[in-house]
């Protein structure tokens, strides 16, 4: 069953016009060079962008006009984070249940974290320590606030998951394990800078300036595929 559906939609001067549908249970990457558009689509995806052309649509509806209540249902793990420095761990994760309450509960969370047992046993499947709970974002590690942003992208319990170069600032041993727990998730689309891990998913999609070029499971591509899409000319 499909969750979202790109209709000739496309960004003037980063992506060209692409259909493209994405079913309920797909595990897909997104390979490409830096610049290709990987972060575009993503951006179209979860309706931060709107497209110049052409359609989105969640379940059917116009992803730019859908209620919040459905858009919270697309979680997104951003390139550069978007942690709240200023706040605690405890105070970011529970950010990720914003969409599900009210905004005495998210005022209420500023003042004085909440639900500290759910945001432990999250804590403890990110495999971070929950000490770590009352400390503020801005005096972790690059790989803890990682696992903080994706910490608050399960407290969202999202449908779709789109991930943007997660495994960019991490080690092999937390970069396995950061992939695993996205690849747990209902649906995902991970962009990535690693061809050598197409394997974990069921599906390819590849950008070259700007365009979809490639669409097909991993067993279909060939070395002289990925030497192409990721060449210069």
């Amino acid at each position: 069953m499909a969750v979202l559906e790109l209709r000739r939609a496309g960004l003037t001067g980063r992506l060209q016009p692409l259909d493209l549908t994405i079913d309920h249970g797909e595990r897909t990457v997104l390979l490409g060079r830096s610049g290709a558009g990987k972060s575009s689509l993503i951006g179209l995806c979860n309706g931060s962008l709107s497209p110049d052309q052409g359609r989105v649509l969640w379940r059917g509806h116009d992803l730019q006009r859908c209620r919040p209540a459905q858009r919270r249902q697309i979680g997104t793990l951003w390139q550069d984070l978007r942690l709240v420095e200023e706040l605690t761990v405890l105070q970011n994760i529970n950010t990720g249940a914003l969409g599900r309450h009210s905004l005495l509960w998210g005022l209420r969370n500023l003042l004085q974290p909440l639900e500290p047992e759910l945001g432990d046993a999250i804590l403890r499947q990110v495999g971070l320590s929950n000490t770590l709970r009352n400390h503020r974002v801005a005096g972790l590690s690059g790989g803890e606030r990682q696992r903080v942003a994706l910490a608050r992208l399960l407290r969202q319990q999202p449908t779709l998951v789109l991930a943007d170069e997660p495994l960019s600032a991490l080690d092999p041993r937390l970069a396995n394990d950061v992939l695993n727990l996205l690849l747990e998730q209902p649906s995902c689309m991970v962009s990535l800078h690693r061809p050598d891990l197409m394997q974990r998913f069921e599906r390819v999609l590849g950008l070259r300036q700007g365009e979809l070029v490639l669409d097909a499971s991993p067993s279909a591509i060939t070395e002289a595929t990925l030497a192409w899409l990721y060449s210069e000319d």
